[in-house]
């Protein structure tokens, strides 16, 4: 199969910022894709703006009914999918300290950053398991490493960390079905929630988690990227 040929994405948080570059990418590629969005109206609107096959679809990874209906959404109306670009995610907790931490901004970030990408997963899997095929893409932080992890902003480097933790343990669990799972690091970007400050535009942000959601068969499985390179745990 070419790259392209019959495929189908979906990218979770795909109406803004990375999302929706990774959605443009993608597509521009021949890859039709599901543009999740938790807002429909705002899902549609980004996805109009795109060439190539993008439908917008409520998703709001929080919310164990609203998965339900996408996958329910996708599997009947495609049959299959091949790409899950777990993108949507929450920085809540700038300035916050570990020591006095707000615990309910740790359990909002937990709950979409960690729990909201293994939802998708949860859903998502069997589907893939069925086609002997799947990429799965966390999006992830150089925050969320523990070898080079240092204090502040708590409930978001400790949700990145786990969804590392969910990347190792679902690539251990499906080698050899010809799902590959990655964690990618898309740096410091310039959008809404990295700040228009930020060095890097937002093409060069979607550029590894396209590069992982498009990897051949015999790619890396269970690693953590940046700039296409390995990047320490």
């Amino acid at each position: 199969m070419t790259e392209g040929d019959g495929r189908v994405a979906l990218v979770s948080g795909g109406n803004r910022g990375i999302g929706l570059e990774i959605c443009r990418q993608l597509a521009g590629r021949g890859i039709t894709v599901v543009l999740g969005s938790r807002d429909e109206s705002q899902g549609r609107e980004a996805a109009e703006r795109i060439a190539g096959r993008v439908f917008a679809h409520q998703l709001d990874v929080a919310d164990e009914e609203s998965v339900r209906r996408v996958a329910s959404y996708v599997e009947g109306q495609f049959g299959r999918l091949d790409i899950l670009v777990n993108n949507a995610g929450v920085a809540n907790d700038d300035g916050q300290r570990g020591v006095d931490a707000d615990l309910e901004k740790v359990r909002e970030a937990l709950e979409v950053n960690l729990l909201g990408a293994w939802r998708l997963c949860r859903a998502f899997i069997p589907l893939m398991e069925r086609n002997g095929y799947g990429r799965i893409v966390n999006v992830s932080s150089g925050l969320g490493s523990i070898s080079e992890m240092g204090g502040g902003s708590p409930a978001y480097r400790v949700s990145k960390a786990g969804l590392n933790a969910l990347t190792r343990i679902l690539a251990a669990e499906l080698r050899g079905t010809g799902i590959l799972v990655n964690a990618v690091c898309p740096g410091w970007v310039q959008t809404d929630m990295g700040s228009p400050g930020a060095p890097r535009p937002v093409e060069e942000g979607a550029d590894t988690p396209v590069w992982a959601a498009t990897l051949p068969k015999g790619g890396p499985t269970g690693g953590f990227f940046r700039d296409r390179r390995p990047i320490p745990w």
